[in-house]
């Protein structure tokens, strides 16, 4: 008997791409993967274009295979992508000796990484996306404040040329 076949854990307005036993350790992955959350597609190329790890690369595949998977199979916007997600995990280690002195061996692992990139397509037009970073959202609620302060004020004007004009 075979099994059922898994449903995907994605909605439809997002395209996966997955890289397996990627030669570099998670945690040096992690570092090009956290560089790219978040971004607009195009910016997020353009920094692991310039980015001086080796790795970065690789990452730069997966993600343009991200992108041709969302525009190919999924029929989104490649202008509206963003990197919802970039999840590094750990694949598997070789383990090797070096030989040391006095016929001594120390070991060495040499790890392996996985590499998980899901692109989103944004909802709305001004760019917050339906996960609005904080730093975008911060800017975007920046105004709010400072209009309230415009009209308080011009209240407290409007209300003393009142008690003027009642006094004269």
């Amino acid at each position: 008997m075979s099994k059922t076949k898994a449903l995907p854990t994605h909605d439809e307005d997002q395209a996966i791409a997955v890289a397996h036993a990627l030669r570099s350790s998670p945690r040096k992955l992690n570092l090009v993967a956290a560089s790219i959350r978040g971004q607009h597609v195009a910016h997020a190329l353009n920094l692991l274009a310039f980015n001086r790890r080796r790795i970065a690369q690789t990452v730069r595949k997966v993600l343009q295979s991200a992108i041709a998977n969302a525009e190919n199979n999924h029929g989104l916007d490649v202008d509206r992508l963003v990197v919802s997600e970039a999840s590094v995990g750990r694949a598997f280690a070789l383990k090797r000796f070096h030989a040391r002195g006095r016929g001594r061996g120390a070991s060495i692992e040499k790890p392996y990484s996985h590499l998980r990139i899901i692109v989103t397509a944004e909802d709305d037009e001004n760019g917050l996306g339906r996960k609005a970073s904080g730093r975008r959202a911060a800017r975007a609620d920046a105004g709010a404040p400072k209009a309230k302060k415009a009209e308080h004020k011009k209240t407290a004007d409007a209300s003393s040329d009142q008690q003027q004009q009642a006094g004269a």
